[in-house]
């Protein structure tokens, strides 16, 4: 059984290192400069829980604290208040050049980022033929991956990333992955992973892609919940919100 249980979580970024904002910041000159004391809330005393069977959409605009709630549940940013549980394996499908060793080649670091993502040594070895076939790199694999394009990266890294059946997958938007031919079986490799997972955490501008994907959603903004209940309530009441602003 997975689930996620957040109870009282706050995060809290330090933003500048002077200590009266108001001696070097022009009041109104920065989106920081209402916090006095340099710090920012990107979580504001946030509860949430999830079981298996949850696909949950998160909404809101830019800055709102969705792409941080991931972080958050990932385990990269350890919250600075609450209580936070999380059992299951994790599969983060965001910033995924995270373990990458851009002076190592393909091969290598396709057993690096399956190590990253909780795989056994003996796992990715059974898995790295299948990863490079996917990948469509062939010998480029034996290249160190900083003399790789933008699109030969995100190949490898998606390849690698969609590799595993996690418990929990955490999803920044649908990811472009190369050329229509590969993008579409990209499309259908992550749609594979997104059936077979247990619970989803998907954040998401699009909001047919919540209603068509999940069966929860909540709409953060400044880094709260304002409301949650179902993709259908949240997302018209959203809508209707920034129509009327």
């Amino acid at each position: 059984m997975s689930y996620i249980e957040l109870e009282n979580i706050d995060l809290v970024f330090n933003v500048w290192h002077q200590k009266r904002i108001k001696d070097v910041i022009i009041p109104g000159s920065n989106k920081f400069s209402d916090y006095s004391d340099g710090k920012v809330h990107a979580i504001d005393n946030l509860s949430l829980s999830l079981k298996d069977g949850d696909r949950l959409a998160i909404i809101g605009h830019n800055g709102a604290g969705k792409s941080t709630l991931l972080k958050v549940i990932s385990g990269i940013y350890p919250p600075s208040s609450g209580t936070m549980k999380v059992v299951g394996n994790i599969s983060s499908m965001f910033e995924l050049a995270t373990g990458f060793e851009m002076e190592q080649s393909g091969w290598n670091n396709i057993y690096l980022r399956g190590l990253m993502l909780g795989l056994s040594p003996q796992e990715i070895k059974s898995k790295m033929d299948e990863i490079a076939e996917f990948s469509e790199l062939g010998n480029y694999l034996n290249m160190p991956v900083k003399y790789y394009s933008s699109g030969m990266f995100v190949r490898l890294a998606f390849s690698v990333s969609t590799a595993i059946e996690p418990d929990i997958l955490l999803l920044d938007e649908i990811i472009a992955a190369g050329d229509a031919a590969f993008l579409d079986k990209a499309n259908k490799r992550l749609q594979k992973m997104i059936n077979t997972s247990k619970i989803m955490v998907f954040v998401t501008h699009n909001m047919q892609s919540a209603l068509s994907m999940c069966n929860k959603c909540i709409w953060m903004q400044q880094g709260k919940i304002m409301l949650s209940g179902s993709p259908e309530f949240v997302t018209n009441e959203y809508l209707n919100k920034s129509m009327n602003r």
